[in-house]
């Protein structure tokens, strides 16, 4: 190791001399990485490409001890510190230049009691991961919907996916954690045991520690599911999707609709002369007797003049990974969002009329459903406030030439200030890009408690390459 230039909490420039970043070292298991190291690029890199950020340390810890050690020397020697554990968050705090990074992603161990259906998950692990692991007994807990992400930034911010109206988000299914407090210390939070940091680290992000386990409930599902795509030409779009507002109303929780417009991609299942062309996507899950999933969405797949229906039997972590190869790592993202109550038919022209000018053949808008068991939760029970947002909107730009960053962010903002009207004024906090100041948005009337909690736990703001909440 050679003597090492890191930035401090303050942000200027300190130099570590090499005997101290060799004792560092010596007290890790995992391994420590500076630039020109093997493995270093590698580690960096994360899953958005306009991210490219290069921390002057990396320690790929190896367990919680590792993770100890990096919070104690980074306190003591005062140095910015960043934290990565599935590297997927769009803004890309999970790097930072000149920063000690703790990169999580080793600690991706998961092991499952099929008897008391409990999970123990390690920060590092991917949706994939423990997708795998509880789905080899039938069981899951509500995740995500791409299944390269990491299990601690969407559990930290809230977390929800297919099965997130009939089980909940995954929080509501968090039973306890072991965190590393900026103090070095290992707590357990859970309802019983720190019950102020349980409620804040169930939707207030990495704002209050390191995660280095999760525990969570889990619940029968699958291994076979009903679920597939509905598509539709772009020219019925307006009129589909409006239907799709009204079928949704009245659904049950265990049926979960979600929206894509885009272009087609070059799928089989699709007509060549499609291939490229803006299409309206309704996608879903049933969780829960086939047979009544089918009766239940019957006059869904009868509206209109779909160009395919693909809805069927198939394997839950089929489903799971089905929008994987339209998220590919490396591509340029910039995303913008907005959570509503209610989609008037303002809304939908709006978004239909965007989607129609589509900056990317990558970009892509889709309109999630909530509600159901996500909103029978008190508004205050978790750090998470969003209880009354029916749809979750996200503006997903994606484009390959770092040439075309400034006309692809434009129609993303522009889309977003033209929509905001018809909005309720919230945001979801892992669908905020770099760069973006809406931390009161995503934090809603839980924001003033949450910056007390930060005063208890983190007063320094030690951790503060997040999307942060400031100290009272």
């Amino acid at each position: 190791m050679n003597d090492i230039k890191i930035n401090s909490t303050t942000g200027k420039e300190i130099i570590l001399p090499a005997s101290m970043v060799e004792d560092f070292k010596s007290k890790l298991l995992g391994t420590l990485l500076q630039s020109g190291d093997s493995g270093y690029d590698e580690a960096r890199a994360l899953w958005n490409g306009m991210i490219d950020k290069r921390p002057s340390l990396i320690a790929r810890c190896a367990g919680t001890a590792d993770v100890i050690s990096c919070v104690n020397f980074a306190r003591e020697n005062n140095l910015s510190v960043c934290v990565k554990s599935g590297g997927h968050n769009i803004a890309g705090t999970a790097s930072s230049n000149g920063s000690l990074m703790i990169d999580l992603s080793r600690m991706n161990g998961v092991r499952v009691d099929p008897k008391s259906k409990m999970a123990w998950v390690g920060p590092g692990a991917t949706l994939r991961v423990v997708d795998h692991e509880t789905q080899a007994f039938g069981l899951a807990v509500p995740l995500g919907i791409n299944s390269t992400t990491g299990i601690s930034g969407l559990t930290l911010g809230g977390g929800f996916g297919w099965t997130s109206r009939s089980l909940g988000l995954t929080i509501d299914n968090l039973v306890s954690a072991d965190v590393v407090t900026v103090g070095g210390k290992l707590l357990r939070a859970s309802k019983k045991d720190n019950p102020d940091l349980f409620w804040g680290i169930c939707g207030g992000g990495g704002n209050f520690g390191i995660v280095t386990s999760f525990q969570f409930k889990l619940h029968p599902v699958g291994p076979v599911v009903l679920g597939g795509l509905i598509v539709h030409p772009f020219k019925d779009a307006a009129k589909v999707f409006k239907y799709y507002r009204d079928f949704v109303a009245k659904a049950s929780d265990k049926l979960t609709c979600w929206v894509v417009l885009r272009k087609a991609p070059p799928l089989p299942f699709l007509p060549a002369d499609v291939h490229g062309k803006e299409i309206f996507i309704i996608a879903l899950l049933y969780n829960g007797d086939m047979k009544k999933g089918e009766k239940e969405v019957e006059a869904l797949r009868k509206f209109g003049r779909p160009i395919a229906d693909v809805i069927g039997p198939m394997p839950f972590v089929a489903f799971q990974q089905m929008f994987d190869p339209l998220l590919t790592p490396g591509a340029r993202n910039y995303w913008k969002s907005h959570n509503f109550s209610k989609l008037q038919d303002e809304a939908i022209d709006t978004i239909v009329d965007y989607a129609g000018k589509l900056p990317t053949p990558f970009t892509e808008i889709f309109v999630g459903q909530l509600a159901g068991a996500i909103n029978r939760v008190k508004k205050n029970a978790t750090a998470y406030p969003h209880r009354d947002t029916n749809f979750v909107m996200n503006v997903h730009t994606r484009w390959e030439d770092k040439n075309s960053d400034d006309q692809c962010i434009q129609w993303a903002r522009n889309f977003f200030d033209v929509s905001a009207k018809y909005a309720n004024g919230s945001v979801y906090v892992n669908f905020i890009s770099e760069g973006e100041r809406l931390t009161a948005s995503a934090f809603g009337t839980n924001f003033k408690k949450l910056a007390k909690l930060k005063k208890k736990y983190d007063p320094q703001n030690f951790f503060r390459v997040n999307q942060n909440i400031k100290p009272a």
